[in-house]
């Protein structure tokens, strides 16, 4: 009936009401969830208000989750695959994960103070000498105890399939401190996933609107693998060729 009383309105004009009434919904929770967790920091409590705010935009983002396998909760490095900006809400919102991420997103208006309020390790990635200092940034963050996610790709993927894993970072693995494991996460939106794509030409604002703004809801699956005990690997090189083929033979039997 909508559709009858605005006979002139095309498909473009549709999407751009519906990402931003997707968008509304998520500063709404936003307005909510920042002031419980200033004041969970102020009494010095560990604040469970950012993963709940990122379950909760990703749900208003338009995103159904099944998580398949039990997350580790803690002292755990998750190596993920990377298809979209979904992706961080619907896996810190699953597992409450930290993220790794190249350090100018810190500089970016709302996602940089998004990403601080989920204390996000940030390194800079394009100095490429520094991989034993940015591993032992990932190091101490999973010595804290939280669990810290990586998107192991070093970027978006295109959906046609699961890029080699980038080692350097599991370099925090090595040599193994007894407890830490690393547990490889397979994110998959199925048939959603063409759409999904996110083209590195497209800034971050045009994507984020552009997929608020698709019709529907996007189903995604989460399926946390078992862990592996780093101890039994000689380098970084091995783990990340034994964690992505972990990824990509779940992803491919889930389908």
């Amino acid at each position: 009936m909508l559709a009858l009383s605005l006979p002139g309105k095309s498909a473009v004009d549709a999407n751009l009401w519906r990402g931003r009434r997707r968008v509304a919904m998520i500063a709404a929770l936003l307005a909510v969830h920042v002031p419980l967790h200033g004041l969970w920091r102020l009494f010095g409590r560990r604040s469970p208000w950012p993963t709940s705010f990122l379950r909760l935009a990703g749900r208003a983002a338009g995103a159904d989750v099944r998580i398949v396998g039990t997350p580790l909760r803690s002292h755990v490095l998750m190596a993920t695959n990377h298809l979209t900006w979904l992706d961080i809400l619907v896996l810190a919102g699953a597992s409450g994960a930290r993220f790794v991420a190249k350090d100018e997103i810190a500089r970016w208006p709302l996602f940089g103070f998004l990403a601080g309020l989920n204390r996000t390790v940030y390194i800079a990635r394009k100095k490429r000498g520094e991989v034993r200092e940015q591993a032992g940034l990932v190091r101490e963050a999973l010595a804290e105890g939280c669990p810290v996610a990586l998107f192991a790709e070093g970027g978006t993927g295109d959906g046609q399939g699961v890029k080699p894993f980038r080692a350097s970072l599991f370099e925090a693995l090595l040599p193994p401190v007894p407890g830490i494991r690393l547990q490889p996460v397979a994110i998959d939106y199925g048939r959603d996933t063409p759409d999904l794509a996110w083209d590195r030409g497209i800034g971050m604002g045009r994507e984020m609107m552009r997929v608020l703004g698709l019709p529907g809801r996007r189903k995604v699956t989460i399926r946390f693998l078992d862990p592996i005990d780093p101890s039994g690997w000689a380098d970084r090189k091995a783990l990340a060729i034994e964690a992505r083929e972990r990824l990509v033979t779940a992803m491919e039997a889930g389908r």
